[in-house]
């Protein structure tokens, strides 16, 4: 049941939470870090709150790590910013940042000295070219790659703390979430520049409620709830599921995402497009060797099925 609940919030949670990230993207493209602080810092009031207990409950991961986490985890999210600032189509964006698996493996042979299989390395040729055709001329591409390689590598750097001290998911969230807050105030004079604008957008009345408020404030604040929705889904497929499953469901649902951006927005979208997220997604599923897991799968239902 719960395995459920966690697929249905990812998808209602991460695909709603693309579309008003779009909303305010298109009115404002530059709107990033005032959109990025919003989710800070309501995941770390949340997580103050429930999950420190109104900071009474020590941290089971030394604070000094999650400074580290934190440094790149703030560079990230500013990156990946600037990068929509210089309006790369929100599906660029989504195809673009699927190249994680690529980072990934890439510093996972340098730092962790990993080798990989050869279905492993053709899975990584196919989403490189994939990308390569998609991205090829796309202004901002150094910025998105730069936030790929950083995010790759502060997830290495999660996994030898992980190894280390257990796994401590929601501490980690609030704890990635409320101490960059402080780095926020870099960028005050750019968040109060866009809650200006916000402000002076034309009014919209909730549905239901009968408030008035500025429309961009209510995509920020729905952008805000549901990008809370999608990380609580993705927290309980981790828990509940492999990393196989999780990151299916993540690939899946950015799939939908990406075909709602173009069918929605009319965002353009042409052949070689299609055929570059076409191997993206090959190449993902091969990553993650799903053949190999629905095998066995669909021949249990088979022989489930032939003796009822």
């Amino acid at each position: 049941m719960r395995r459920a609940l966690g697929v249905g919030l990812v998808f209602s949670g991460c695909c709603s939470n693309v579309v008003f990230l779009e909303l305010l993207a298109r009115s404002f493209p530059g709107c990033g870090n005032i959109v990025t602080f919003a989710q800070f810092l309501f995941i770390a009031v949340e997580g103050f709150i429930f999950e420190t207990n109104f900071g009474r409950k020590r941290p089971a991961i030394p604070i000094r790590y999650y400074l580290i986490m934190v440094a790149m985890f703030f560079t990230v999210s500013v990156v990946n910013n600037y990068a929509l600032n210089l309006n790369i189509a929100m599906p660029l964006h989504m195809i673009f940042r699927s190249g994680s698996l690529i980072a990934s493996m890439v510093l996972g042979i340098i730092i962790l000295k990993k080798r990989y299989s050869v279905s492993k390395y053709t899975s990584i040729a196919l989403v490189s070219v994939g990308i390569f055709i998609c991205c090829f001329c796309v202004t901002g591409i150094a910025a998105l790659t730069f936030a790929l390689l950083m995010s790759a590598r502060m997830g290495i750097f999660q996994e030898t703390v992980y190894k280390q001290f257990g796994k401590h998911s929601r501490e980690a969230l609030f704890y990635n979430h409320a101490l960059p807050l402080p780095g926020f105030l870099l960028l005050a004079p750019n968040i109060y520049a866009h809650a200006f604008l916000f402000s002076q957008s034309e009014p919209f009345q909730v549905p239901g409620i009968g408030l008035t408020l500025p429309i961009m404030w209510f995509y920020l604040v729905m952008n805000v709830i549901t990008q809370y929705v999608c990380i609580r889904g993705v927290f309980i497929l981790t828990t509940e599921c492999t990393s196989l499953t999780v990151t299916l469901v993540v690939t899946l649902r950015k799939f939908v995402s990406l075909i709602f951006s173009i069918l929605y927005f009319k965002n353009p979208f042409t052949a070689w497009h299609w055929l570059g997220t076409l191997f993206v997604f090959v190449g993902t599923l091969m990553y993650t060797e799903v053949w190999n897991s629905l095998g066995p799968l669909l021949a249990r239902h088979r022989k489930e099925a032939k003796k009822e």
